[in-house]
Order: C-alpha cells, then structure tokens, then sequence
C-alpha cells in the first residue's frame, strides 16, 4: 500500500503533437475556414481565399512541425511562427468580413479560436 508522503509517478510525457490541445483545436479551425471559403466567390479562388486555407493550415502544421525538433528553441521559434499566422488569418478574417464574403457570427467565431489558440500558444511558449 502506497504511502500518502510518496511522490506521485510524473505524468506521461506528450509522445505526438497529435496529444497537444492547441493542435486539436487548430484543426477544427481549419475545417471551419475550408467551409466558409467554400462559398466565396470564383475570382477568390487564388485570393483570400487561398490565403486564409494556407494561414489556416499553417497553424496546426507549425505546431506539429516545432513538435518534432530536437529543441525547445527550435519549437518555440515554430510556435512564434504560429502566433504571426494567427494574426495573418484574424486580418484576412476581417477583411472576408468587410467583403461580405462571411457573416458577423463567422467572423466572431474564427476570432474566438484564433484567440483560444493565441493564448495557447503563448502559454507553451512559456513552458518551454
């Protein structure tokens, strides 16, 4: 029987970025701007459009890559990475929002994840 003044065994370390929430949460952001730019029009295709998917799939896929060095500065270099395409889909989301290419409950939806992610991410960087 265990005795209350023994140490508890260390929690399991994260063997995937696939574990990590910030990772989880990106892609459901991802999905969800894959859907709205569905419906943007044509002459976007190659414009916002395609920026705010390649801004969309480089949050997860920073985060996954940074995972994978051998270093914590190399990681957190890859999360600030993250932090500016965050930034760069927050823009591109207001924009598609002033073009009327999304609604206002889009918009603030995306703002909130990007939000959630941001302080995520920040949070990792501090741990790391």
């Amino acid at each position: 029987m265990k005795n209350d003044n023994e140490k508890k065994p260390e929690a399991e370390k994260i063997k995937s970025f696939r574990e990590l929430k910030i990772w989880k949460v990106a892609m459901k952001l991802v999905k969800k701007i894959y859907q709205a730019t569905k419906t943007f029009p044509k002459e976007e295709l190659y414009g916002l459009s395609s920026q705010m998917r390649r801004a969309a799939v480089s949050i997860p896929s920073n985060v996954a890559e940074g995972f994978r060095r051998q270093h914590n500065n190399e990681f957190k270099q890859f999360l600030f990475i993250t932090l500016g395409s965050c930034a760069e889909l927050e823009t591109q989301s207001s924009i598609a929002k002033e073009l009327n290419y999304i609604n206002e409950s889009q918009e603030s939806d995306f703002l909130e994840d990007l939000d959630h992610i941001c302080r995520m991410t920040a949070n990792l960087v501090k741990k790391l």
